[in-house]
């Protein structure tokens, strides 16, 4: 019997920076498991590309499909409602959505990777604060969250680190920045905690830039360490599907 099919689910976005990220990280997972079926989709209702891989899937002989969302934070409604069409499509059809990637401790590894790449190339040695940029969320459960992150990522490199958000919450990058100034620091860095680049990542960067950062990070992207916890992820989804 076939493993499960593994779907990569992202959010919808034009920017093709974030298609192409996510594509390297779905090739990266498929060098790490060759045996598995893996496959991309993007939610967004305008590209109904996931019905469209599901049909793939099912004309291919799959009859269990672990769906990973590749998505730092809780997932929106539309997952649910797009697991709910494709069962309804194919009755017979066992589909597990998995955790999303959350905000594992293992992604700090990924952070210093990042960090260390943007210091390089703007030949900085000296740090005396850092910044961890995400989302973002009107949920104040998953701000505390990231800022739990900052302060584990902050005991790490024994530095002050405060956590900033690129929407629904405060303080924004911008902010964060000042704040350290003000505290007569001049040497801050801002991590990107997002998984792709995009339209929001750029205004956090921008706004970090204009405060007086003097580097800020790309996004995790397709790093081996991500990879791992997308199949990670599958490996519980797929344990679900099995009879008990």
């Amino acid at each position: 019997m076939a493993a499960p099919a593994l779907v990569a689910l992202a959010h919808g976005c034009r920017d093709p920076r974030s298609a192409r990220t996510v594509t390297a990280l779905v090739d990266e997972v498929k060098s790490q498991r060759p045996d598995l079926r893996v496959e991309r989709a993007y939610l967004e209702k305008s590209r109904p590309e996931f019905q469209k891989v599901v049909d793939r899937l099912v004309k291919a002989g799959y009859d269990e499909i672990v769906v990973v969302p590749l998505l730092l934070s809780d997932p929106p409604t539309e997952v649910s409602e797009a697991i709910a069409d494709a069962t309804t499509r194919y009755p017979d059809l066992r589909i597990r959505v998995t955790a999303t990637l959350g905000l594992e401790a293992c992604f700090l590894e990924v952070l210093d990777v990042r960090m260390r790449e943007a210091l390089k190339a703007s030949r900085i040695r000296e740090l005396d604060a850092l910044v961890l940029a995400a989302d973002g969320s009107t949920d104040p459960l998953a701000n505390q969250a990231v800022a739990r992150l900052a302060r584990l990522w902050g005991t790490h490199h024994k530095l002050p680190v405060t956590a900033a958000y690129a929407a629904s919450a405060p303080p924004a990058t911008g902010e964060a920045v000042r704040a350290f100034r003000n505290e007569g620091r001049r040497h801050i860095a801002v991590a990107s905690l997002f998984l792709t680049p995009g339209p929001m990542v750029d205004r956090a960067t921008e706004l970090a830039l204009e405060a007086g950062a003097i580097a800020v990070s790309e996004p995790m992207g397709a790093h081996p360490e991500v990879a791992r916890t997308v199949l990670a992820r599958y490996a519980v989804g797929a344990v679900e599907l099995v009879p008990v």
